[in-house]
């Protein structure tokens, strides 16, 4: 039998403006806004759909704390987190996909009391995303990049088409700007694809609480000496656009597969 995604309320995640920019336009006028621990949370529907659009800000503490309220406050029955991420495997490009397949924290290390990277008392260092969820992110992510070749001529011409991609991403409080730093985390960690700052922290908690989550990050920069520079040309000419266009096309398909017969 195939797996189906959580039904019920939704809440999606970004840690800055831009990447989310569009999804609380698409919530429509009914939506309202209720204040926790200086952080907005929107509440509406996206294509007749409940969910939670939040700001988590950035980090692992910002987005364990953001994921909480969500969980214990809102009830939610799903989690996703979108936003960009630094590439440091050689298969992924600018403007590439990467949907999670694990999640680990690359900066995490308790020994000699635990192994590296395992999350003391939990006997885990990875975290699995739900596979239905991933599945549906997956699927919207190659069909916006597809409609984004078709519609954009620069992008079709391009020496490289962008891709999307299932594996695993690495999460840490640090922003990966030195080649050497990027190096050194794809040598520990040979089969994460890309680098970013709260998506493991989230994955943590949902997994203690029994949330069903997924992530979906966008690569912006290569984790080397340019990534500032590319990081921020890209949150503000293009997050938005592909956190919006994967999202709210999931969100159709779930009132598609969620109407009454």
């Amino acid at each position: 039998m195939p797996q189906t995604a959580p039904a019920g309320k939704l809440a999606i995640m970004a840690a800055l403006p831009k990447e989310l920019e569009g999804l609380t336009q698409a919530m429509g006028p009914t939506v309202t806004i209720q204040t926790i621990a200086m952080r907005d949370f929107y509440l509406g529907e996206i294509a007749g759909q409940p969910c939670v659009v939040v700001l988590s800000r950035i980090g692992k503490v910002a987005a364990a704390t953001t994921t909480t309220i969500l969980i214990e406050r809102f009830g939610v029955t799903g989690v996703i987190f979108a936003g960009l991420a630094g590439g440091i495997h050689p298969s992924v490009g600018i403007g590439d996909i990467v949907v999670a397949s694990s999640l680990v924290q690359h900066d995490l290390d308790a020994r000699p009391l635990f192994p590296r990277y395992e999350v003391p008392l939990l006997g885990r260092s990875h975290f699995a995303p739900d596979a239905a969820l991933s599945q549906l992110l997956q699927e919207h992510s190659e069909g916006y990049l597809a409609a984004l070749c078709a519609s954009d001529a620069t992008i079709a011409a391009g020496p490289r088409r962008p891709q999307a991609h299932r594996g695993a991403i690495a999460t840490g409080d640090i922003f990966v700007s030195d080649a050497g730093a990027g190096a050194d985390i794809h040598g520990r960690l040979p089969d994460v694809l890309c680098v970013e700052m709260e998506g493991a922290a989230m994955a943590q908690v949902c997994y203690e609480s029994g949330i069903p989550y997924a992530v979906m990050r966008v690569i912006s920069d290569h984790a080397d000496p340019g990534a500032k520079e590319h990081f921020a040309d890209f949150l503000e000419h293009r997050a938005g656009r592909y956190t919006c266009g994967v999202l709210a096309r999931l969100m159709e398909s779930r009132a598609t597969q969620l109407a009454p017969l």
